[in-house]
């Protein structure tokens, strides 16, 4: 039997801030995606230029790197990081708008959640720019891609077919 993945930000059943003031900062780094689907009137309010609000995919990338800074204010046990670095892309793709996000730090502890944040909030944002054209926009398949560095190690995820 596997061992039991041990829970660090839980002790003796309460929720607690893990205490990572005596670890060597290390390079690390993680890139996150998530989709938003888009209806075909969303999608041609996008291509068409027709939103008064402005261009989503710039307010998703500009949004997505605030998001990244501000992940600890919204994780609630996420320590708050020196960011080095943050690439967002956002795309629109057949399937929809493809967000990627990789933040990078050189720091006690990884940046997986301020990389799944970045992408959660330009894919928000996407969805508040376009919800006049239609209220069926999904956000979808947020999920980690890789990682690297700290304890725990490298980890990429399986590849799906987009």
């Amino acid at each position: 039997m596997p061992d039991t993945p041990t829970l660090t930000h839980f002790q003796d059943g309460q929720p607690r801030m893990v205490d990572v003031s005596a670890k060597t900062p290390t390079m690390r780094a993680a890139t996150a995606e998530g989709w938003v689907l888009l209806p075909p009137e969303a999608r041609a309010a996008l291509e068409g230029g027709r939103n008064a609000k402005g261009d989503p995919l710039t307010v998703a990338r500009l949004s997505g790197i605030l998001g990244a800074k501000r992940t600890s204010d919204l994780v609630l046990l996420c320590h708050p990081l020196p960011i080095s670095g943050v690439d967002l892309e956002v795309d629109l793709m057949p399937r929809g708008v493809r967000v990627r996000a990789t933040v990078r730090t050189a720091g006690p502890t990884g940046v997986e959640m301020e990389a799944l944040t970045a992408v959660t909030v330009a894919a928000l944002n996407v969805y508040d720019m376009l919800k006049a054209a239609s209220k069926a926009i999904e956000i979808t398949d947020v999920r980690l891609l890789a990682k690297s560095g700290g304890k725990s190690g490298d980890y990429s995820a399986p590849t799906r077919e987009d």
